[in-house]
């Protein structure tokens, strides 16, 4: 049975953002996510390794059972946390990047995806998303200093922001993130409403992958029974269980970005439709010369 072929080059009011989302992720879930994998895979795992480990040096170095070792516990977070660190910053990139790059692949034939092709626009992309990332990161920190208002206007245009980049090819990283601004005023409010709608949608399937940990942690802790023991808060954050579910909870939620990541791909089309109408004419060229 062939796969309805979702086209992302229209203008959509709210509804079809949602559904045109969901409907992306669900029909290329196998391919997208061998793919992704294929890809990003080594450094999601390098990251929640690093995760693990970090977990437990923490945990380690504030029992008090080995205070006494807690240079040297010291200096071996601090080298943990910065592999951490580092390859939180690399899967994350790949994984927008191997997001983007998959549908742009899927755009440009129709239906198929070329994961050769999308491999090597990842990794020849890899330093101009880490731009992209820096300023997105410091504009949402400057915006969240401001208050409430500034997060939620820089919202629509930092997602938006790395479609730009890979949709439009021919701008730098610079052009990408001004046209951000440009762009997201062509209907902001679809945009902004869609959007908030998929992060609340997020927001609940994240919690829904962390309820084990929640759980564990209550039942360790002795809350649930109403007794709180020390001697367990002191080697809690160390504990192997909790380090475990702690890694596969922020795995599920690491793959869950991607929905964003969709979700700005599908409104930065919407966006670009409704100034430049670039797939309407397209569409209108291909009847023409089905019509010959």
């Amino acid at each position: 049975m062939n796969k309805a072929y979702i086209e992302f080059r229209k203008q959509r009011d709210f509804n079809a953002i949602l559904s045109d989302t969901f409907g992306f992720l669900r029909n290329e879930f196998k391919p997208f996510i061998k793919t992704l994998f294929n890809i990003a895979g080594p450094a999601i795992l390098i990251f929640m390794i690093s995760l693990a480990a970090y977990n437990y040096t923490v945990g380690d170095i504030v029992n008090l059972a080995s205070f006494g070792n807690a240079s040297s516990g010291i200096f071996i977070t601090i080298a943990v946390a910065l592999i951490y660190i580092i390859s939180a910053i690399a899967a994350y990139i790949l994984t927008a990047a191997t997001t983007l790059f998959y549908i742009k692949s899927y755009v440009d034939h129709k239906g198929a995806v070329d994961p050769a092709e999308i491999k090597t626009n990842v990794h020849q992309s890899f330093w101009s998303f880490f731009g992209l990332s820096f300023l997105k990161g410091v504009t949402l920190f400057f915006a969240t200093m401001l208050c409430v208002l500034p997060v939620f206007y820089a919202m629509i245009p930092m997602a938006i922001v790395f479609s730009i980049y890979v949709f439009e090819p021919r701008r730098s990283t610079t052009e990408a993130f001004s046209q951000s601004f440009t762009l997201a005023h062509a209907d902001f409010w679809t945009a902004f409403g869609s959007f908030i709608v998929i992060g609340i949608i997020y927001y609940v399937l994240g919690l829904v992958f962390s309820v084990p940990s929640i759980i564990y942690a209550l039942v360790s802790t002795g809350i649930f029974a109403g007794e709180i023991d020390p001697a367990n808060l002191n080697t809690f954050s160390a504990d192997p269980v909790l380090i475990v579910l702690n890694v596969l909870n922020t795995f599920f939620q690491f793959l869950l970005n991607t929905i964003l990541m969709i979700a700005g791909a599908v409104i930065y089309f919407h966006l670009h439709e409704k100034v430049n109408f670039t797939g309407t004419y397209d569409r209108i060229s291909d009847i023409g010369k089905i019509d010959e």
